[in-house]
């Protein structure tokens, strides 16, 4: 790192209101509002868009960077608890700021079934309000979004344990679906 590098960090990243204004994005979608669309490379190269999910419940969990303790944790316990989410209807999806190759060799090393998307330039993760850009590196913060089959926020998570959010998510699916189901006289 360059001494002029160096000295514009020192400069910026100790309290900066500068840095601070520029981390700011938009809201998070609240239950009830339409989720913001994306198209996205998966760990395949191959395109995803939310339309890909129309009709199903789908977990769309953003997480900060492949191969952590943390994203681990939470993609493996996703990833012990997807057959029954699937059989709940809900598919599983993650994003982050990683490329599709790191995407495939984290979901071929812990042997993730579902997809994973690189959002590289952090857009779609700006528009979920999980974008987390500090000039001089840029992640996705550990939200989640539960978007029912009308392409509708149904919940949003912005605390996570990584150890117990699956199972947290799979509940609430379970209760969301009861709720969605027409009522019999």
């Amino acid at each position: 790192m360059t001494s002029r590098l160096r000295r514009a960090l020192c400069l910026l990243l100790p309290g900066s209101a500068a840095l601070r204004a520029h981390a700011a994005q938009a809201s998070v979608p609240e239950p009830g509002q339409a989720a913001p669309d994306f198209e996205l490379p998966d760990q395949q190269g191959k395109l995803r868009k939310l339309a890909d999910w129309r009709g199903k419940w789908l977990v769309l969990y953003f997480y900060p960077k492949n191969d952590t303790p943390g994203c681990t944790e939470e993609a493996c316990t996703f990833r012990d608890d997807w057959l029954q989410l699937q059989a709940q209807g809900a598919e599983v999806v993650g994003i982050s700021v990683d490329t599709s190759a790191s995407h495939a060799a984290f979901a071929q090393k812990y042997k993730l079934p579902f997809p994973l998307l690189a959002d590289v330039r952090g857009e779609v993760a700006a528009r979920y309000g999980a974008l987390s850009d500090w000039l001089v590196f840029k992640f996705a913060r550990r939200y989640t979004f539960v978007i029912d089959p009308q392409g509708r926020v149904a919940k949003a998570y912005r605390s996570v344990d990584t150890a117990r959010h699956s199972a947290q998510v799979q509940a609430d699916v379970q209760q969301l679906r009861q709720a969605s189901r027409p009522q019999q006289p």
